[in-house]
């Protein structure tokens, strides 16, 4: 529980012609981080096989695929089991068949659909003019007229028509959208004026189509006809690319699946160097999955393969980091992440957090009332949600409530109404001194620094690091200054008494300053004792300001860190404070003339929403950030690099 789970890396060497299916199976299984292994004396002489043409062939199945669902429209989430089983080999001949009849479809459908388009536009135009019999043989036709069909605005019609040429016919229709259409008759000779009087009020020409011994009337008869055999026509186009998107979805998904599985096959080769007869498949891979794989590995190349195992060292870098907390333990897990991934070697802190997370959310929080809303509704979500995401948010929602409806029997706090607090098993925040809550906010401060020393203690003598862990300013030094200063603080009447105060100044204070002036000095020794050459600009002088600077700092987060924990009081008088303002007015609203109470028991529901809403965020926010900055802080560096296992897609 206090550790990732324990991992072992895995070397794997297998004849050639057992690789891909090895790694089907270790993909399929999903345990396995796989690692590139460089050519080389203690790997294989051979780099591994170039698959780069194989791997823009998957791309492109995959772009073929992907265009093809957005021609068709087919959502990937509708696919079925397909009814015949393709093979990647003949990939490329089944896809080239299904774009020849998508393309030939979509090319008809879109025929179509311009040809309705023009028909459409034509029998608009057309219908204005139905019933005036108008001729459609062309300008040429009439040597003595000249008609000309078009539409200005609305609102320029009234000026236009009072200084119309009248020997000039000019006809208005029926207005659309804002425009006025005209129908406008005049000889040759008077039409230039005319028309330059038209365009000065906004004229547009809409010319009517040409066809001889037609008639607006007949054209749109004949239009209509058309356009109806049109539609027909794009419907049964739209019918068959519905019954192709159909009948494709499941082939696609197939497919779709087949190149993604390809492209990861050929990814994870691309990192195994390799022999002429052999492969070498490495990797890391959690302790209780290594019996499972090595089994299958066995199985699979017929006892013709070497599998190597050892347990992940002190010395291994970059070792993956895999998490599973228990479920009640999964939602501060998050939290933890959140900050960053532990490194393998160090203590996994959940536990912790979800010891102290609550209790000083709690602490912030408490009302029974309010806690009690949390955690139905935490009990809701975990219920009803199915992402694990959102349960886990539910289980801490949960946890946070029972801890706020502890505080609330404590505090004697429900909804803040005044009648319960007489059942108090301690006080309200407000009630008496302050300061006695206050000390508890420090005492929890006090022990959730002195454990976060410990584990960076453990943390850097787990790494080999003892110049860290016995002389950093959060290592033992800074572990016996800060339990010396408190020392000091708590029992310094007794060690005066006793003659003790000196002794102790020097054991407290002196010696953990005197480490941490010499910690970067014997960490520059122990490098160049182990080979290790400092950069240039970082000699003894440079080491020993760096001690210099990391000390003064110490003091300072060592008070600070302490002194930040009594938010959590603050934060608990805040809410108390904010429940006591929503009763005292809605103890004045209960004196008004009109609707007093009810206006009253408003006030009150709308002060402890309010009071659960903003209260309980800031106490949230308030809480994760003393975990982060004042615990995680301490010994936390969140480096860790997740386990990413090699898993073939479904």
């Amino acid at each position: 529980m206090f550790s990732p789970v324990p991992m072992c890396r895995l070397r794997a060497l297998v004849l050639r012609q057992d690789a891909r299916v090895v790694l089907e199976s270790w993909g399929g299984l999903g345990a396995v981080q796989l690692e590139q292994t460089a050519p080389g004396p203690d790997t294989a002489p051979l780099p591994a096989r170039d698959c780069n043409v194989e791997l823009a062939r998957c791309h492109d199945v995959l772009q073929r695929v992907t265009e093809l669902r957005r021609m068709l429209k087919i959502p990937p989430a509708s696919l079925t089991p397909p009814a015949t089983q393709l093979t990647w080999a003949d990939a490329d001949a089944t896809l080239r068949l299904w774009e020849a009849r998508a393309d030939e479809v979509m090319s008809r459908r879109q025929q179509c659909t311009d040809q309705v388009r023009e028909l459409d536009a034509d029998c608009e135009l057309l219908s204005r003019y139905c019933g005036l019999d108008l001729p459609l043989d062309g300008p040429q036709a009439f040597a003595h007229l000249h008609f000309a069909t078009g539409s200005l605005p609305a609102e320029n019609w009234q000026a236009l028509s009072a200084q119309l040429d009248p020997h000039a016919a000019v006809l208005p229709l029926a207005v659309e959208r804002g425009r006025q259409p005209l129908l406008v008759l005049t000889t040759p000779a008077r039409w230039p004026a005319l028309a330059s009087a038209l365009r000065d009020a906004g004229f547009q020409s809409d010319p009517l189509p040409v066809s001889a011994n037609a008639t607006c009337d007949s054209l749109a008869a004949e239009r209509r006809r058309e356009q109806q055999a049109a539609v027909r026509e794009l419907n049964r186009a739209q019918t068959e690319a519905r019954t192709l998107a159909v009948e494709y979805a499941a082939p696609l998904g197939q497919l779709e699946q087949l190149a993604m599985r390809e492209r990861q096959l050929l990814a994870a080769e691309q990192q195994c160097s390799r022999t002429e007869a052999t492969v070498l498949l490495a990797g890391w891979a959690p302790e209780p999955a290594v019996t499972e794989i090595e089994r299958r590995t066995r199985e699979l190349s017929h006892g013709c393969m070497q599998l190597e195992t050892a347990p992940a060292g002190a010395a291994d870098a970059a070792v993956p980091v895999l998490l599973q907390p228990p479920r009640w333990l999964r939602p501060f897990a998050r939290l933890v992440t959140a900050y960053g991934l532990p490194d393998y070697h160090e203590l996994e802190p959940t536990l912790f957090v979800a010891l102290s997370y609550p209790l000083m959310f709690g602490l912030m929080f408490g009302d029974v009332g309010h806690g009690s809303v949390l955690a139905v509704a935490g009990g809701l979500m975990c219920r009803r949600a199915r992402r694990q995401r959102l349960q886990d948010v539910g289980r801490l929602l949960v946890i946070a409530g029972l801890a706020s409806v502890g505080f609330g029997c404590a505090y004697g706090s429900c909804f803040g109404l005044e009648y319960f607090k007489s059942f108090a098993l301690w006080r309200d925040p407000l009630a008496g001194d302050p300061a006695s809550l206050m000390q508890l906010a420090i005492a929890i401060g006090v022990v959730v620094i002195s454990v976060g020393l410990v584990l960076n203690v453990t943390n850097r003598l787990r790494c080999g690091n003892y110049v860290g862990g016995c002389f950093g300013r959060f290592g033992l030094a800074g572990l016996l200054f800060y339990w010396g200063t408190l020392t000091l603080l708590l029992g310094g009447n007794f060690l005066k008494a006793h003659g003790l105060m000196l002794p102790a100044l020097a054991a407290f204070v002196g010696m953990p300053l005197a480490g941490w002036a010499l910690k970067e000095p014997l960490a520059r020794l122990v490098d160049r004792r182990h080979g290790r050459r400092p950069e240039p600009g970082e000699g003894w002088c440079v080491a020993g300001l760096i001690s210099l600077v990391s000390a003064f700092e110490a003091l300072l987060s060592y008070l600070a860190n302490t002194i930040s924990f009594v938010r959590l009081a603050a934060y608990a008088m805040s809410h108390a404070a904010s429940l006591a303002a929503a009763l005292a007015l809605a103890d004045q609203a209960r004196q008004l003339p009109l609707g007093g109470p009810a206006l009253a028991a408003l006030v009150v529901i709308l002060g402890n929403a309010g009071a659960l809403v903003l209260e309980g965020v800031i106490a949230a926010v308030q809480a994760l950030r003393l975990e982060y900055y004042e615990f995680f802080g301490k010994f936390l560096t969140g480096e860790g690099r997740p386990f990413q296992p090699f898993r073939l897609v479904a």
